[in-house]
Order: structure tokens, then C-alpha cells, then sequence
């Protein structure tokens, strides 16, 4: 079994700053930029990405909203739509912007499939890419992350859990954690991402 790591707020907010900062240099001032937070992980990372994106000499000023994958989801079956989600929220028209969906990991690559059903759904953007937080590995499909504040080594029997405190920045944390064994009763405080 894999024992656990954790990162703190500081080394988040340092991967925040290298996010911004890649999307900065390769997106000029005057670019119509969509980001949208893939719910529920990637909002709170939009939200700051867009803050962040704001400040400076290079200031750009992203519109951020939110994209509900709940409905493209290729296991609804087996896992319902939680209680707690964020409805898609798209600020702007698609069509003809550049979008960069934001998440809290990149795992298996199901959720940013999802996340591109979805934003197809209302429109035809010119070009899309993808900022993570976390890029863990263990891919399924055909994704890379254009933008990654921070790489981890993952096994599939580990969990990498992000928490991302809107209120308190200071309280930030991910973890790298065994799973949970099916049917052991432990109820894990994130869903698994894909």
C-alpha cells in the first residue's frame, strides 16, 4: 500500500502562478478567452486563473463560467449526478472563442471527453485546451493537458484528492492517498476524476 503525500497551500499557489503564467506568454491581450471550470473541481481553479490572468502588465481578462458534465458522463449509470453540482454557465459565445477548460486533476482523460460533449453542445469554438492543477497519469484516453501546474506519479490504487478553499486560500491541500476498498464503508471526501 502507498503511503499518503500531501501538498500545501504555498506549492498550490506557486502551480496557480506557473498556470497563469503559461496561458499569459501564448495568449496575447485583445484574444477573446473563455476559461470554463469543469464542475465541481476545475470552478474555484477557473475562478482564480481568471484573477490572476487580470493582474500585471500583460493583464488579460478571461470570462470565466462553469461546464456541467453531468449528462455526458459515460458512467451515469453507476454513479448518479450528485446533490451538490454547478449548472453549465457560459458567460460568452463559443462559437469562434478560444477556450480553455480548467480542472482540478487530469486522470483517466472520461471527464474532459465529457467536458467537450458539453462545450459542443453550445457551439463551435475556434480552439480549445486544457489547464489542470494536477496531471496524475494513468491515462484512458487520448488527452494531454496543455497547461499543468503540477505533475504527480499516481497509481490506479491511489486517490489524488484537491481542495480548494475559496474562502480560505490558506487551507488549500491535495492528497495522495490509497483508495478506499469497495464495500469497506469509508466514504472518500471527492469523487474520483477522470
Amino acid at each position: 500500500m502507498a503511503t499518503s503525500q500531501t501538498i500545501g497551500s504555498a506549492e498550490i499557489r506557486a502551480a496557480i502562478e506557473r498556470l497563469a503564467g503559461a496561458i499569459s506568454r501564448r495568449h496575447g491581450p485583445g484574444r477573446k478567452l473563455l476559461l470554463l471550470g469543469i464542475a465541481n473541481g476545475g470552478v474555484e481553479l477557473a475562478r482564480r486563473l481568471a484573477l490572476s490572468l487580470a493582474k500585471g502588465p500583460k493583464a488579460l481578462h478571461p470570462v470565466a463560467g462553469t461546464v456541467d458534465i453531468s449528462f455526458h458522463r459515460d458512467d451515469i449509470g453507476r454513479h448518479p449526478i450528485p446533490k451538490e453540482f454547478a449548472p453549465t454557465h457560459i458567460p460568452a459565445e463559443v462559437s469562434g472563442a478560444t477556450i480553455i477548460l480548467v480542472d482540478d486533476v487530469l486522470f483517466s482523460g472520461r471527464t474532459v471527453k465529457a467536458a467537450l460533449d458539453e462545450l459542443f453542445d453550445h457551439g463551435r469554438p475556434a480552439k480549445v485546451e486544457l489547464a489542470v492543477l494536477v496531471d496524475r497519469g494513468c491515462r484512458l484516453l487520448p488527452v494531454a493537458a496543455d497547461y499543468a501546474g503540477l505533475t504527480l506519479t499516481a497509481g490506479a490504487s491511489e486517490q489524488v484528492a484537491v481542495h480548494l478553499d475559496a474562502a480560505d486560500p490558506r487551507r488549500d491541500q491535495i492528497e495522495v492517498r490509497a483508495k478506499h476498498p469497495a464495500g469497506d464503508g469509508a466514504q472518500p471526501r471527492r469523487r474520483r476524476k477522470s
